[in-house]
């Protein structure tokens, strides 16, 4: 069966682009912060239609930030050869069907998170989004100070399932979310560094150090990764979780740095590589620990 749209695609074919669209593992690893900051803050027996909701809006909200941003970036991802192939670029999906599309994902996402939360957690994802989609998006083009606008929408997910769970900000939820915010850089660059030429194409500038691959940008890496190993025992420091989580932090925190100290030497593509997969592991088995111990 064929849909009556320009683009002549099948219910499945339309269905798959705006599953590709929302970038779903990003959007539920969304979600899994969400959820894993909810549980932290939580006291008592867990309501599970409240967390569930929290993270489906958490992943609604996230997907229309993602959607937002490809609908800005859609001539850029042309240029690109990791993205070319997106919805967008390829005309899978309009403009105008990416926009009524990202609009009712953040007004379904923004309407369960104020009927199910709080205000305060509804205007902090409201926030998230217009960092991630209007702010930190134009900046990638500016210079790498993209990085760390972008690290505040990519850190507050935690955040936004503490405030959900206690209604409050306290010491603890920044203590979650700067774990996360630290942990956006060495994310961030390493993956800057291996996409480095795709990027300029693009006219991206997310490398510190002026843009460039050396000695100076993989120092700058290494000491955010190192950040990450007292960020990491604070939880425990202050009661939120126990010393079991704390020796996986450590071990975590140790191999991810030893990760840098090969680029410092090397310098090169695989082992900024290596560093990029080391960030995807890091954070969710850090939080998966976390989660265990404060169960």
């Amino acid at each position: 069966m064929i849909l009556n749209d320009t683009y002549g695609l099948s219910i499945s074919g339309k269905l798959k682009a705006y599953f590709e669209l929302v970038k779903f593992r990003l959007s539920f690893l969304v979600a899994f912060s969400c959820g894993f900051g909810y549980v932290l803050g939580f006291n008592g027996t867990i309501d599970w239609l409240h967390f569930g909701m929290l993270s489906l809006g958490g992943f609604l909200v996230s997907g229309a930030s993602i959607t937002i941003n490809q609908i800005i970036e859609k001539e850029l991802d042309k240029l690109m050869t990791r993205t070319m192939n997106r919805p967008l670029p390829t005309g899978r999906v309009s403009v105008g069907e990416a926009a009524v599309f990202a609009f009712a994902c953040a007004a379904i996402g923004l309407t369960i998170l104020m009927v199910h939360t709080n205000m305060l957690t509804t205007l902090l994802s409201l926030l998230s989004m217009i960092l991630y989609s209007f702010v930190y998006t134009p900046l990638k083009r500016v210079g790498p100070i993209a990085v760390f606008v972008g690290a505040i929408p990519g850190a507050l997910p935690p955040l936004l399932g503490w405030t959900a769970a206690t209604g409050v900000i306290t010491y603890e939820a920044l203590i979650i979310f700067g774990i996360q915010f630290i942990w956006q850089f060495p994310h961030f660059w390493a993956i800057a560094w291996v996409a480095d030429e795709d990027y300029k194409k693009a006219g991206f500038k997310l490398l510190p150090s002026g843009g460039a691959k050396d000695l100076n940008t993989a120092i700058q890496i290494m000491i955010y990764t190192l950040f990450l190993l007292p960020l990491g025992l604070l939880p425990a420091k202050f009661g939120i979780t126990g010393i079991d989580s704390a020796i996986v932090v450590t071990i975590c925190g140790v191999l991810f740095l030893s990760q840098t100290f090969t680029l410092m030497k090397n310098g090169n593509r695989k082992s900024a590589m290596r560093i990029m997969f080391g960030s995807f592991l890091y954070l969710p088995i850090v939080q998966i620990a976390f989660l265990l111990d404060k169960v």
